[in-house]
């Protein structure tokens, strides 16, 4: 990769789960009543056709791994598995009343935090809680996030007779210095255990999410960390860019210095000898920072098209209503955002009051709508086109002038009525998708609030 491509666009930018990302919800215009009209909206127009997906946040961790940078709890104490179990229950039978009919689910994740935190009976509680109150669609996948150090075959198991068929484990790097410095030391032994386990059982789609630029990590332990996760051969993997940002996540980040961290050239040429070793074991690139052996899902979702991206990450198809549980969890009807509130005891207390624990939201425009719709396409196939009146907005002009800029420099392809990214563009997917993002453009932000794009 070109030196200069990579300092010209090496800036702060979204991951773009979203759009509008969190940061640029307008909260004003919202409020719990016009989400729940809109929760209602989706779910009449949608759940018939293809039901809804869940989000539940499972946030308790024994141990702070620096690297993170999602809502957790740390705590030694299993006595908290069950209040929040409780809790989660409450807050699905508050949705289920709001929407009136048993709701059919298409998927369940089950994400933290540290899911195998909790036990295989508070977890079997928790799923046959949810269950209770809906319906299975017939081609439904459940999966959830499995640490190597605490995933039990017991866990395995019960959640495969649940009927989970997916998991993925956080590998991030097999080099124990790096292990020492982000507090996540696994063996090597402990993720071939659990990975064997979960293929003997029958899981059909196993996951490793592997970490480049992390603290002290070099080109031979990136060498080293592929292929020792090829060895095990998962069937699909997240190789992605760690995000150091201290100076939102406290003094989590701070166990290292900022010289520590790999960057700009160096950091790139981990990702790229990792991605071709991958490519040289027959993974295939899925969206941005994503790889898929041939045979599985999230491949043939990309290459028919129907690959997804939400809050939950890609999914192998769209629901138009996903429904969040658990603090901090996020609910996207389409129409609008709606998130629970980050604070563990405010949780349990609005609940208490028998009121979802929302406690921000966006509604979104026409223009959101569109813009989200572009952002959604070249984050899952690449490309995006504005053929018609429907896929064009007021800014479209500003955005292809910025578009051509990015075309010199051989990122992309404009066409007549849309836009293909090159192969030499992929690495700067974030920043093409941040030349539609207009609400960034409105208001630059007054600090940092996202992780650099390369």
């Amino acid at each position: 990769m070109k030196h200069f491509l990579i300092q010209k666009y090496n800036v702060p930018g979204p991951r773009y789960t979203s759009y509008p990302t969190v940061p640029y919800w307008d909260e004003s215009h919202f409020n719990t009543d016009i989400w729940m009209e809109t929760l209602k909206k989706s779910f009449n127009e949608s759940n018939a056709t293809e039901g809804i997906s869940l989000y539940i946040h499972l946030p308790f961790c024994e141990s702070m791994c620096t690297f993170c940078g999602c809502n957790k709890r740390i705590t030694k104490n299993h006595n908290v598995e069950h209040p929040y179990i409780e809790a989660v229950l409450k807050e699905w039978v508050l949705y289920c009343q709001l929407l009136g009919e048993k709701p059919t689910i298409k998927e369940i994740h089950l994400g933290g935090g540290t899911p195998t935190f909790f036990s295989t009976q508070n977890l079997e509680d928790l799923i046959n809680g949810i269950l209770s109150h809906a319906n299975k669609a017939k081609d439904y996948e459940f999966s959830f996030e499995g640490h190597p150090n605490n995933t039990t075959r017991s866990h395995l198991q019960k959640l495969y007779d649940l009927g989970f068929r997916r998991v993925s484990f956080g590998v991030q790097d097999y080099s124990e210095k790096v292990q020492k410095a982000i507090h996540r030391e696994q063996s090597f032994h402990n993720v071939a255990k659990v990975t064997f386990w979960a293929k003997e059982i029958g899981y059909t789609s196993i996951g490793h999410d592997l970490i480049f630029g992390l603290p002290f990590q070099t080109v031979e332990d990136v060498i080293d960390t592929i292929e020792k996760t090829n060895a095990l051969h998962p069937d699909r993997l997240a190789f992605y860019s760690y995000a150091h940002v201290p100076w939102i996540k406290g003094n989590g980040q701070r166990g290292f210095k900022n010289e520590d961290v790999p960057k700009d050239d160096y950091k790139r040429k981990l990702y790229e000898i990792g991605k071709q070793l991958l490519f040289e074991n027959d993974y295939h690139e899925i969206g941005m920072d994503h790889f898929a052996l041939k045979t599985d899902s999230l491949n043939e979702s990309f290459m028919n098209g129907k690959l997804h991206r939400n809050f939950m990450g890609y999914s192998n198809s769209k629901t138009q209503l996903m429904i969040g549980l658990g603090v901090s969890s996020i609910s996207d009807s389409w129409y609008s955002f709606a998130q629970n509130t980050k604070n563990l005891e405010d949780y349990y207390q609005i609940l208490e009051w028998n009121k979802l624990p929302i406690v921000k939201g966006h509604l979104l425009t026409t223009e959101d709508l569109t813009i989200r719709k572009h952002i959604l396409n070249l984050m899952c196939q690449f490309e995006t086109s504005w053929e018609n009146s429907s896929q064009t907005f007021d800014g479209i002009l500003e955005v292809i002038d910025q578009l051509r800029e990015m075309e010199r420099d051989g990122l992309l392809i404009i066409g007549k009525h849309g836009i293909k990214i090159t192969e030499a563009g992929k690495p700067f997917l974030r920043n093409i998708c941040m030349a539609f993002d207009l609400r960034l453009k409105q208001k630059a932000p007054e600090t940092e609030l996202f992780s650099m794009t390369v």
